[in-house]
């Protein structure tokens, strides 16, 4: 770091070793790594997870196998049939900073059973079971993958379960300071809160195409864990100085990001990174990656809650430099609504024709003038 550099200004993604936390002088200097990591770059690898590798490797390995399915199929189990925007979704059907995403997806969620009855907020409808036959591809088309696929997510929850308890001790808080965030008094529970996943396909772009896999945007939830299904490049993060700085696959990591929820409720400390895909060049194969989103309670109201930081750690906020213009802008309405409206609103902007078909009232909020060409986040 040269001299006048901030920590913000960061070159390069830390790699934090989960191993070390087997032993106490190694737990202190993963706590130490994971306070720079939260506070400057808002991303970090995690490697040696405590996740198998024998099943990241195997869901790796199914992949492209799930994109190559019939496409009727794939339109059989399209987004706009659940009201919990699970589904397929397919190339060039959002936008992100007013260009087209190309990207081809699935969204899942981890098991739960929707609690909505007449009269509810509509975001309790958000919430609800992926385990159905009108969102999973059928058995015999691709055997074992939604078990594994569950397998997958079972222990990504435990670990996203395990990584707020880390989160509070590099911020020297209670352990179970982030527990009220999850309706629940100790560290939060497997069921008690529903995370998504999707599932994502970036083909390669056309000579003389747009190169946008993904926009600039921000995640929404608390924490983001990715798991990078092939050897391509693309994922870019950006610094405080707006330089885009490369993120590229590590074997056998997850790269954990920050998202807009844990940025407000720690005051600005943990930092929300714009992110963006760029799409492989002309002739390559695909670049597939699996995110995990990891969320909080629908009902909280994150203006409501206050964490009492000691003097010391609010001041970290000041050395990393001033916040530069970012091409992010996404989540701006937390602290106005409840979590899970605040999730509704981008789930409506960047699927509207789901929003359309199961929540009329806020489709019709959103957009006035009536179906969009394309959803957008922002």
């Amino acid at each position: 770091m040269a001299q006048d550099e901030k920590p913000g200004d960061f070159s390069s993604i830390p790699i934090l070793d989960w191993s070390l936390l087997s032993t106490p002088e190694g737990k202190s200097k993963f706590i130490g790594e994971l306070q720079h990591a939260l506070v400057n770059v808002g991303f970090l690898y995690l490697s040696n997870p405590p996740v198998a590798r024998e099943v990241m490797d195997k869901l790796i390995e199914y992949t492209p196998r799930l994109f190559d399915l019939p496409q009727e199929e794939k339109e059989s189990i399209r987004m706009t049939n659940s009201p919990h925007f699970f589904g397929y979704t397919g190339v060039g059907a959002e936008i992100t900073k007013g260009k087209t995403d190309q990207r081809e997806q699935f969204d899942f969620g981890t098991p739960y059973e929707c609690k909505w009855k007449p009269g509810d907020p509509d975001y309790i409808k958000l919430w609800g079971p992926s385990q159905v036959c009108l969102i999973w591809p059928k058995e015999e088309l691709i055997p074992g993958f939604k078990d594994l696929y569950l397998r997958y997510l079972a222990q990504v929850e435990q670990l996203s379960n395990e990584f707020t308890g880390l989160l509070a001790e590099a911020f020297e808080l209670p352990e179970d300071a982030f527990a009220p965030f999850f309706s629940g008094s100790t560290k939060p529970k497997p069921g008690v809160v529903q995370h998504r996943t999707k599932i994502i396909k970036y083909p390669a772009r056309k000579e003389g195409g747009s190169d946008q896999g993904v926009g600039p945007h921000f995640d929404g939830g608390f924490l983001t864990f990715l798991l990078q299904a092939s050897d391509h490049p693309g994922l870019q993060v950006q610094n405080l100085t707006g330089e885009w700085i490369d993120a590229p696959p590590i074997p056998g990591t997850f790269v954990v990001n920050i998202g807009k929820a844990l940025e407000n409720v720690t005051q600005g400390l943990a930092r929300a990174t714009s992110h963006r895909v760029l799409s492989p060049p002309p002739g390559s194969t695909p670049r597939y990656s699996i995110p995990f989103f990891q969320f909080i309670s629908q009902e909280v109201l994150l203006s409501d809650f206050k964490l009492e930081f000691k003097p010391e750690i609010l001041k970290l906020k000041e050395s990393r430099g001033q916040l530069g213009v970012v091409d992010s802008v996404n989540y701006a309405e937390y602290g106005l609504y409840p979590a899970g409206h605040v999730t509704l609103i981008g789930r409506v902007r960047s699927h509207p024709d789901v929003g359309e078909r199961h929540y009329p009232d806020l489709f019709k909020q959103l957009f006035p003038n009536g179906m969009p060409a394309q959803g957008s986040a922002y």
